[in-house]
């Protein structure tokens, strides 16, 4: 199976983290690496399973190139499409703007039919407010500090990483003729 990774970064925490851990953890998959600011409207035209990453800045802002791309993303059709998100953010000095980023797209995602995979717990991090949450258990997707827990990253990346294999496996074993409603 192939993974389209998207993510934006400014300081270089997300892009490290792609680097460092996300795409190494993938394999076996076949994995293709798009930076917000590269990408093309074709770029969406895809079956692959889609992976985005997502800093959260200051007040809840988007990341710089993922702010410049809202607009068009908010347009995309994600009707069939599997994404996963996983998003930085600081839990200590931005506290009631956690990873806001990854439920800015989420929300897109989900109202342009879109399925999202890999929600994960929130009872590990201590924060005011998100909102990236599904619930007050769940994020859509990781959530990562690396300005306050970067010790943490490495276990919670390859934590996730086996559950978006184990949820993308049980994705493809069902036949795609069966009507789920």
């Amino acid at each position: 199976m192939k993974i389209k990774l998207i993510f934006g970064s400014d300081t270089g925490n997300t892009d490290y983290v792609v680097d460092t851990y996300i795409i190494n953890l993938l394999d076996p998959f076949e994995v293709s690496v798009t930076e917000v600011h590269n990408l093309k409207p074709k770029d969406w035209d895809t079956e692959d399973f889609i992976l985005l990453g997502i800093p959260t800045w200051y007040d809840g802002d988007l990341q710089s190139d993922w702010e410049d791309y809202y607009d068009e993303f908010t347009q995309i059709d994600f009707t069939g499409k599997t994404v996963a998100i996983f998003g930085l953010g600081d839990q200590i000095g931005y506290s009631e703007y956690f990873v806001d980023g990854i439920g800015v797209l989420a929300k897109v995602i989900m109202h342009n039919g879109g399925n999202i995979i890999g929600h994960w717990p929130t009872k590990d991090y201590d924060y005011d407010e998100s909102k990236a949450l599904v619930n007050e258990d769940y994020f859509y997707g990781l959530a990562i500090d690396e300005d306050n827990e970067s010790d943490l990253t490495f276990e919670r990346v390859d934590k996730w990483i086996k559950q978006l294999k184990k949820e993308i496996n049980q994705i493809k074993s069902i036949p795609k003729n069966l009507d789920l409603a």
